[in-house]
């Protein structure tokens, strides 16, 4: 159980260090495209990390807390999406908000359909 929490906490460092680079390093004004491809991308990692670790039975729960709950849910910005759909909503974009949903649900779910698959 320790073993598990140290191996996801060690996971969500990296991750959340990756999440914090492409805002640091990518100046594009509305950072939502951004939180976006974060998003799109860590659905993707975690059907690829899940479907190998099942397919190969190589992870053993310390493995997948690192990979799938650490650094996939360090990567991954949840929670950030929901504050910047607040915002845009808040600034009157109503349309962009609803594709910023639309995009991220519809893709996010996609691109972790075809990561477990392509590693099954």
């Amino acid at each position: 159980m320790i073993k598990n929490l140290l191996f996801a906490g060690i996971g969500g460092f990296i991750g959340t260090v990756l999440r914090y680079l492409p805002y640091q390093f990518l100046k594009i004004n509305q950072n939502f495209w951004i939180t976006l491809f974060i998003n799109i991308i860590g659905s993707f990692l975690i059907g690829l990390i899940i479907g190998y670790g099942f397919k190969n039975q190589v992870w053993d729960a310390k493995w997948r807390s690192f990979f799938a709950v650490g650094i996939c849910g360090g990567f991954t910005t949840f929670s950030f999406f929901s504050l910047e759909n607040v915002q845009l909503l808040q600034n009157g974009k109503i349309t962009e908000s609803i594709m910023y949903i639309g995009l991220s649900v519809i893709a996010g779910i996609a691109a972790a359909f075809i990561g477990l698959k392509l590693s099954l």
